[in-house]
């Protein structure tokens, strides 16, 4: 399972690079903001920024809701570097669009997915990635990890190219979960990702060997 890490803090994609795991970035405008970015131009720079610390996908998100207004944003984007993925809303016009790019060669990722119905549409019309979010599915008592079971099963039965990144990843049982479930890509929080070090029985027996080691030694 390949590692995003959901962000546009750079201290934060820099650490999870240096990790040596890291395959791909995804952000939002809310993201975004919540670094202090904003306005077109610094969201633009923004954008290279992170694509020149990462080898590998970036997803930049349009916010049209027009089809129109989603192409001209996408290919603005996808112009900006080889890594950016154009990501798309799961709306009507987002689907015409994610068609569009398909048929240019522009990578998408569909967002905003939470139901089975909703990832077949954007494998049909060719998406990338499609990002089901998990996370808000188990906010309002559902499950997220069902719905990535489900698309699973889907994409499977008709062999879809589209790769399932599961979203709104919040914690590190939810990295277990989707792995578990048959996701090709998660995207989360640092915290999501190095919290898969921790076990207290690593802590245990490393302390135990050091000071095996001292005593040895002194």
């Amino acid at each position: 399972m390949k590692f995003f890490i959901d962000t546009a803090n750079l201290d934060q994609i820099k650490e999870a690079h240096e990790l040596g795991v890291l395959d791909g970035v995804t952000t939002n405008p809310s993201l975004m903001a919540k670094e202090g970015i904003t306005g077109e131009q610094n969201i633009i720079d923004h954008y290279v920024k992170i694509c020149e610390m990462v080898d590998g996908p970036v997803s930049a998100e349009v916010i049209s809701t027009d089809f129109d207004g989603i192409v001209k944003e996408g290919e603005r984007l996808a112009e900006l570097h080889d890594n950016i993925v154009v990501k798309v809303p799961m709306i009507k016009e987002g689907i015409k669009a994610i068609k569009y790019f398909s048929e240019k060669g522009i990578k998408t990722n569909c967002t905003l997915v939470f139901s089975p119905g909703q990832a077949l549409l954007a494998a049909k019309a060719g998406a990338t990635f499609v990002s089901p979010f998990i996370g808000r599915i188990d906010d309002i008592s559902s499950d997220g990890i069902d719905l990535i079971h489900k698309i699973r099963l889907i994409y499977d039965n008709y062999m879809f190219d589209t790769e399932i990144l599961a979203a709104s990843v919040r914690h590190t049982m939810h990295v277990i979960e989707c792995a578990e479930a048959g996701a090709d890509i998660m995207t989360g929080p640092l915290s999501s990702i190095t919290g898969l070090l921790k076990h207290p029985l690593t802590d245990i027996g490393l302390e135990k060997f050091l000071a095996d080691y001292r005593k040895g030694n002194s």
